[in-house]
């Protein structure tokens, strides 16, 4: 193998690839990254038996082959190389590194040990903008939490229809659904339905990986493997393909659980109530919790916390409100939460609604003027 390629290139691909490489004392080749040739490709790969993921770039390909090679190793090295061509050269298994006045020579192990990342057909499909498919999975992504009882919420669940993308994660105190349309005629080629529960881990992996990539993301379907993928703008080839395995199991029926109509609904700026409620969680005590009291007469939503041994907290928000007067108590952080989420979509200084039934009912919080979004949130309840 001989290959000559720019510094930066190949530091942009290890970067994305070494995500995944693990240290694992059972399997020491999933701490190595498996380098190949594919005709005018640099191909790197890594996985950690969870996730696979594929990169290329064009280089000079002058002899093919492949290794691997430890992934530490590999990245630290070329990090400190100056931004010149950097010639690739396997001989045996050693993979030497030539750049200006650097030279290096690294044992590597037999591709023949690396673990074979499972194949996706490639028949149905959907794309989507990567832009607007990362910022409405960052939207839920965080909700989600690791349980052993209820795996099934340890990850985030998509539902593809033929004009819709749902993606939704709770972890029973909160739950966050984004709904993304898709235009029918160019994005989707599926024969029905589809749904899976992707690991959280994954998708905070699709975030970082493609979330400052610039065309569509396409995703492929099969039972028990899922594969993300984004081509290269000049030709319809991979630049970065990302395989998962999926979550066993049927996720929670959630719609049931999402009020359909409100004796209460408070309409408000996003980063005022923000502000407000960054300054009662410093008195909120132990149990994060702030308590609300609406008020339809006033159009004032009042906030209050306490904790015995710092102080109290008081202020008062102007708002829209329509409905009866109530009174509701929140951990602020599951709170907060929602509101970042919308700002995040939306612009801080954006209006949202909060919809109440009573002190027991789980509120929702939705934009403004935008049906895609609602975060919905279990209420403290005081006995």
């Amino acid at each position: 193998m001989k290959i000559i390629i720019l510094k930066e290139k190949l530091k942009e691909g290890i970067s994305i690839v070494e995500r995944i490489s693990t240290k694992s004392l059972n399997l020491p080749i999933l701490n190595n990254i498996l380098i190949k040739t594919e005709k005018n490709f640099l191909n790197l790969i890594s996985t950690d038996l969870e996730i696979g993921i594929n990169w290329w770039s064009l280089a000079k390909i002058e002899e093919e082959g492949e290794i691997t090679i430890p992934s530490k190793v590999f990245s630290s090295f070329i990090n400190f190389l100056p931004n010149k061509p950097i010639n690739l050269t396997l001989k045996n298994l050693n993979l030497k590194i030539d750049c200006e006045n650097y030279h290096t020579s690294i044992i590597g192990a037999s591709s023949e040990e690396f673990p074979i990342i499972p194949k996706v057909g490639k028949t149905e499909k959907i794309s989507i903008q990567n832009k607007i498919f990362y910022q409405g999975l960052s939207q839920v992504v965080d909700i989600a939490s690791s349980s052993m009882i209820k795996p099934e919420i340890s990850g985030i669940y998509f539902l593809f229809q033929k004009n819709l993308i749902t993606i939704t994660a709770t972890d029973s105190f909160r739950l966050g659904e984004k709904k993304i349309y898709l235009d029918p005629v160019n994005n989707i080629n599926i024969s029905k339905d589809y749904s899976f529960i992707l690991p959280q881990r994954t998708a905070k992996e699709i975030i970082n990986i493609f979330n400052e990539r610039e065309g569509e993301m396409i995703i492929y379907f099969s039972p028990n493997q899922v594969l993300f993928e984004n081509l290269f703008l000049e030709t319809p080839h991979p630049e970065i393909q990302l395989v998962s395995r999926l979550i066993d199991g049927e996720y929670p029926s959630y719609q049931e659980i999402i009020p359909q109509k409100n004796e209460t609904q408070i309409t408000f700026n996003v980063n005022e109530f923000i502000n407000q409620i960054k300054s009662a969680a410093i008195f909120s005590g132990k149990t994060n919790e702030i308590k609300l009291e609406i008020d339809p007469l006033k159009n004032k939503l009042i906030l209050f916390s306490q904790d015995q041994n710092i102080g109290e907290y008081e202020s008062s928000l102007n708002a829209k409100i329509t409905g009866s007067p109530c009174k509701i108590s929140f951990n602020y952080r599951f709170l907060l939460d929602g509101l970042l989420s919308i700002a995040l979509s939306q612009g801080k200084n954006s209006e949202a609604t909060l919809d109440l039934i009573n002190s027991d009912k789980p509120g929702v919080l939705r934009p403004v003027d935008d049906n895609s979004y609602l975060y919905l949130i279990m209420p403290i309840k005081n006995n």
